[in-house]
């Protein structure tokens, strides 16, 4: 670890297994505590990047590995940057976006931002099927938000009239009060309360939005699933939240995915488990099985003396990699089903079965399922 530079972990304050919701939350408690905007202490900027590089390092799949494995050395090369318009785990757009949820959009760099307010961010639970999910799909929805207003054009005045120049600040958007203090003198900067920060007042509002420049409207859009998600993964699409007002820059849409269960399997990561049952005789003398495959029906060969629960790795049949080529592979777990009744024909057979086997010995005890599934991806 480079010297000076203090453990991500020790800086979030959270353990080396935290997940993505304790490192969030500890991100957004610190966030709030050292933002220069808030926090007028000399070292409160230098933490605060701090800050937002351990967050930034250990929320992301591919870096949190490496800083795992080799300390600040693994990651010190990476370029910083926020998420990507698809996202598992995070809800926001990168860092400034964050900042726009923590602190109302109002200020960054300690530079209040003139003119109209960004419009909010909207949540769409989109529910898909497990193969939906595994495969990808396009889904059209439906939605109502706050659309710029076509009577005014989003402006808020109505038609023919215009905003005019705030008298309170002069157009400036924000009100400077100089106090003296023990230090010297200091400006207190706050937004405007006359205009709200933008600058300028409506004397005529708009008789079909009432001023506010925005009405509310049925939306549709289609929206493209990649293959692999995963249920709780978001889609963000930019810009099709609601508009701001008075032409504001519009918020984005975050479309949430609900997967439902399968009938047959059960996902692990990019894996997928089928619990599979055979009777006494197919397990010890060995079958050939019919079994269901998210690809359709295959041929499973169970050889002779199979256990309970043994796992067999077929490769390539599970889910699509979210990112990359390539699938998982797919477990069929056999369980032998003892049954809980007999014909008497059937009885008399294993009883003369029984006679002849003498007391069993414990077989060799499997490997674990995560066991398997790496000897499986280690060739």
């Amino acid at each position: 670890m480079a010297t000076g530079q203090r453990d991500y972990y020790e800086v979030l304050g959270v353990s080396r297994s935290a997940d993505a919701q304790e490192l969030k939350k500890a991100y957004r408690k610190l966030a709030m505590e050292y933002h220069p905007d808030r926090n007028p202490s000399e070292d409160a900027a230098e933490k605060f990047k701090e800050i937002n590089r351990a967050y930034e390092v250990l929320t992301d799949d591919q870096k949190r590995p490496l800083y795992d494995r080799f300390g600040h050395a693994g990651v010190d090369g990476a370029a910083a940057g926020g998420p990507g318009g698809f996202e598992g785990s995070h809800s926001f757009d990168g860092f400034g976006d964050i900042f726009d949820a923590f602190f109302g959009g109002g200020q960054r760099g300690g530079r209040r931002r003139r003119g109209p307010a960004r419009g909010s961010d909207l949540r769409y639970n989109l529910k898909l099927t497990f193969e939906e999910a595994v495969f990808g799909v396009e889904k059209e929805i439906e939605f109502q938000r706050l659309e710029g207003c076509e009577a005014c054009e989003g402006r808020g005045a109505e038609p023919g009239t215009e905003a005019v120049t705030c008298p309170e600040c002069n157009g400036a958007g924000e009100i400077r009060r100089a106090q003296q203090s023990i230090f010297g003198q200091f400006v207190n900067v706050t937004a405007c309360g006359r205009c709200h920060g933008e600058g300028r007042v409506i004397t005529n509002p708009c008789t079909a939005c009432r001023g506010t420049g925005r009405t509310r409207q049925t939306r549709h859009i289609a929206v493209k699933v990649p293959a692999g998600v995963d249920d709780g993964a978001q889609i963000r699409i930019a810009g099709e939240g609601e508009a701001g007002p008075r032409g504001g820059e519009a918020g984005h849409l975050y479309v949430v995915l609900s997967v439902a269960a399968h009938e047959h399997f059960e996902r692990v990561e990019d894996h997928i488990v089928l619990e599979f049952p055979v009777n006494v005789a197919q397990a010890a003398l060995g079958a050939e099985v019919t079994i269901p495959t998210l690809d359709g029906d295959m041929q499973l060969e169970v050889p002779p003396g199979t256990q309970s629960g043994e796992d067999f790795v077929i490769r390539g049949k599970g889910v699509p990699h979210l990112r990359g080529t390539g699938r998982g592979d797919m477990v069929v777990r056999v369980t032998v089903v003892v049954p809980e009744t007999l014909t008497d024909d059937q009885r008399e057979l294993l009883e003369k079965l029984a006679s002849t086997m003498g007391t069993p010995t414990l077989p060799r005890r499997n490997k674990g399922f995560f066991e398997r599934i790496r000897d499986a991806m280690a060739g």
